[in-house]
């Protein structure tokens, strides 16, 4: 290591055993980038591509603090988003430690009551966990609070991207709020990503409430290699199967599905074909899942197909080939799948991505368009979580037994960690706990858990309430064994004014399927086939489609490619069919189709087309079914009806609220703790693009007549 680096910074032993015990000859732009900020105990975001040296960013200068002060305790956290990955973690960071005479900890739900116990007796420097289970430390009466919290100084957030886009983000914010409380002191806040194309905005919102220095790390990559991405079209999950069993044989390849039923269909493929196969999906018990992925690790000539569950840092082993079946849900998502492969020395990043439907083939070709141009979409946190207020304020009565009536938000941080909006509203939310007995007043201003709460929640010690989001993003929509597809939250939100008259309807894979039941546990929803008129809910499979991903299928449709990717004759010549199929999509305008039935093609995403559903309901247009594409209305509706009701609408008095459905507050959890109006607000917000819905409401409109769907 040269003199004058920032390496000279961190304390003498670890400098020695970087070099001597692990034979370093140099840092990564990270890695030395990160060094003066945590040493100095600033909150950081550090950025970087997949394996680009972020946990050894983050861990060395906290390692070379703990020397340097002579921390003693527990007074590091290092939270991931998932168990795996800290099994993963584990074993690295211990070596590290190690080195330096300290002692790293794991603890979440697979680690052994014994193993708890030894860590109880003995609190180790580091501890490696979820925000989940940091929680169930917080309320369980067998931790101590100050053996374990009092003398904690940094917290680290690996896989942040992970967190911030969902509800997890904000429950683990209240909970480091309640933990810095315990502490008495503002801990340092570090956080790891890859992908985040806000990282100010995303570093601002981790630190909620915090008042030290804060600085976004985030170095030139130095490798200038470009990537190797290629689109091919097969046209079936079948053919996909063929295709790679034939594509890079010898070789050790990652193929990505996006279901887990698909993950099977095509794990059986494979193996029909004479590849050996490993599987790996959130359905297969634990054990299952480790033996696949470290039979993987060990192998050399196979695949291993999984869903997003390997898309994370977990290690297992060198890739030579990742393979995505159909589109990645996002641009970010791509960037992680891609940064999978290329860290052999000699090897590069590449992907493959094949196409099995005509839809499939224009969102993959979308994502390779805005990957092309430099973009990541936004890590936003869900809008007004105030279901998580509830949820907050039981786990804190459980943690100390009871909470003032006034006193309460002290736990939550200046300014308050869920953000003003929901901070006025939160005193509603105290009141509703109270009313329906989840909370009860026990007198002298002082609250303590109801007999409503213990008999709804307090389940094997109030796992239930404590165990907040572990269930899947999507549900799994299945009549009988088959699975028929996957839909998001947002398919049961919405239910129009007077839809209560036909049944709920979900258009998958073309067909109309009738909701028979909805298991809210175990996110299945019960189907049958059905011919029956109805109000179509959902009419595509997976996540919803976002506003910037939705316009680079009417670019791609309009003759935009993506640079830097290989087409193949195959993708080349069905991109030219779906051209001249949709001749009529305009690059700076919506499109009125009427072939028999009228559909109205704004390209705009899902959330802003539910907006712009619910303006031609008000303004009495029927609107049938929906998507992230198009809007389906009543056949009667012309292009001149359609430019008078939207001139009606008035955006800025808009709401959702008469929109959501019954079905919205149990799909939240612990709505319950809501009332329902307060239920409606949240949902409403969540769903809510305004400025994509005033550009489409601007934008120039015409119309097409067409034989053809």
């Amino acid at each position: 290591m040269s003199e004058g680096e920032p390496f000279e910074l961190l304390h003498p032993a670890l400098q020695h055993h970087i070099v001597n015990s692990l034979g370093w000859r140099s840092l990564r732009p990270l890695q030395s980038e990160s060094i003066e900020p945590i040493i100095a105990g600033h909150h950081a975001l550090a950025m970087a591509p997949t394996a680009g040296g972020k946990t050894e960013a983050a861990v060395f200068p906290v390692l070379s603090r703990m020397l340097t002060d002579d921390w003693r305790g527990m007074t590091v956290l290092y939270i991931c988003p998932l168990r795996a990955l800290l099994n993963n973690l584990h074993v690295r960071l211990s070596g590290y430690a190690e080195l330096v005479g300290r002692r790293v900890g794991l603890w979440h739900g697979d680690v052994t009551a014994g193993e708890r116990k030894r860590l109880m007796r003995e609190p180790p420097d580091i501890l490696l966990t979820t925000p989940e289970s940091l929680e169930s430390m917080l309320v369980s009466t067998g931790v101590s609070h100050d053996a374990w919290f009092g003398q904690l100084r940094t917290v680290v957030i690996d896989e942040a991207h992970a967190f911030v886009g969902d509800d997890r983000g904000w429950h683990l914010l209240a909970v480091l709020a309640r933990v810095s409380k315990l502490a008495g002191r503002e801990l340092q806040r570090i956080a790891l990503s890859a992908t985040i194309g806000n990282p100010d905005d995303v570093l601002e919102w981790l630190t909620t409430g915090c008042d030290l220095d804060r600085r976004v790390v985030n170095p030139p990559v130095l490798d200038s290699s470009s990537p190797e991405v290629t689109l091919d079209f097969v046209g079936s999950l079948s053919n996909a199967a063929i295709v790679i069993s034939r594509l890079h044989r010898g070789s050790k390849r990652l193929a990505f599905v996006d279901s887990r039923a698909r993950a099977e269909k095509l794990a059986s493929g494979l193996r029909e074909a004479g590849v050996t196969t490993f599987v790996s999906h959130g359905s297969l018990g634990l054990d299952e899942r480790r033996q696949a992925e470290q039979a993987f690790a060990e192998a050399r000539d196979c695949v291993i197909v999984a869903t997003s569950t390997l898309e994370l840092g977990i290690d297992v082993g060198d890739l030579d080939h990742v393979i995505q079946i159909d589109a990645p849900p996002t641009v970010a998502s791509f960037l992680q799948r891609l940064g999978r492969t290329g860290r052999r020395q000699g090897s590069s990043r590449n992907m493959t991505l094949l196409a099995t439907s005509d839809r499939s083939l224009l969102l993959a070709s979308s994502v390779l368009l805005r990957w092309s141009e430099g973009y990541v979409e936004p890590t936003v946190p869900p809008a007004l979580p105030l279901h998580l207020v509830g949820q907050q304020l039981l786990a804190l009565t459980l943690q100390e037994g009871q909470i003032g009536n006034n006193t309460w938000s002290e736990w939550f941080g200046k300014p308050f960690v869920f953000g003003p909006e929901v901070a006025e509203r939160a005193g509603s939310v105290l009141d509703h706990l109270v009313a329906e007995r989840y909370l009860i007043d026990g007198g002298a201003g002082m609250l303590s858990i109801g007999d409503v709460a213990e008999a709804e929640l307090g389940r094997r010690h109030f796992m239930e309430l404590l165990a907040v989001f572990t269930a899947p993003p999507l549900f799994s929509v299945r009549h009988g064994r088959l699975e028929v597809g996957h839909v998001p939250d947002e398919a049961l939100f919405i239910r129009p004014p007077g839809s209560d008259r036909g049944p709920t309807v979900l258009l998958l894979g073309g067909k109309g399927w009738l909701v028979k039941s909805i298991d809210w546990r175990r996110r299945v929803i019960h189907v049958e086939p059905t011919d029956q008129p109805g109000v179509a809910r959902w009419t595509g499979g997976g996540a919803p489609l976002s506003s910037a991903l939705a316009r680079g299928v009417r670019e791609v449709l309009t003759g935009a490619c993506p640079q830097g990717v290989e087409m193949s004759r195959r993708a080349t010549d069905q991109l030219d069919e779906l051209r001249d199929e949709y001749r009529w999509v305009r690059s700076d305008g919506t499109t009125l189709v009427n072939d028999g039935r009228a559909r109205w093609w704004t390209f705009a995403g899902q959330r802003a087309n539910t907006w712009l559903a619910s303006f031609l309901s008000e303004v009495r247009t029927e609107v049938t079914a929906l998507d992230g594409l198009s809007i389906a209305l009543d056949s009667t509706v012309d292009l001149e009806q359609l430019r008078r009701h939207l001139e009606e609408v008035q955006i800025e008095r808009a709401s959702l609220a008469a929109w959501v459905s019954e079905e919205a507050a149990e799909s939240l959890k612990f709505s319950d703790c809501l009332p329902s109006e307060l239920v409606a607000q949240e949902v409403s917000a969540r769903l809510r693009d305004d400025n994509v819905v005033v550009t489409v409401l601007h934008e120039p409109k015409s119309s097409f007549n067409s034989e053809r769907p």
